[in-house]
């Protein structure tokens, strides 16, 4: 059966890209905190990041599991959006532009790779059905 493409990258490669795009905001947002506000929430973009990113290796190392794998990443995908989608109830507060920049990086990155993932799951099952 032929693979799912999306930008001409599969899933598991466009999983890693997502992953290390939150991992590397995570910590850029940690050390561009003030000193005096420290504070280890700043990481969570890479903390929902490196379970996409793991995933996206383990899926491209172990074909027969890829399924499992997908469906994990796809799950800290949502899970990632949905937590960005509180930016909604932040805008217009005082609440910093690191942390609304956080929240709509978790938001977009979040939100366009579970569509991703969604339209590859809707694909591969049309893929089964044909067959």
């Amino acid at each position: 059966m032929e693979e799912f493409q999306c930008c001409n990258m599969s899933v598991p490669k466009i999983s890693k890209i997502a992953g290390g795009i939150l991992i590397a905001w995570g910590i850029a947002a940690y050390f561009l905190q003030s000193s005096e506000h420290t504070s280890f929430t700043a990481m969570i973009p890479a903390v929902m990041g490196a379970p996409i990113l793991l995933m996206g290796f383990l899926a491209e190392k172990n074909p027969d599991k890829r399924k499992l794998f997908m469906h994990i990443a796809v799950t800290f995908g949502l899970l990632a959006a949905l937590g960005g989608a509180q930016i909604f109830g932040m805008i217009g507060g005082d609440e910093t532009n690191l942390k609304l920049a956080s929240h709509a990086i978790l938001l977009i990155v979040g939100g366009v790779y579970t569509g991703i993932c969604v339209k590859s799951f809707i694909w591969i099952r049309k893929q089964q059905d044909a067959e």
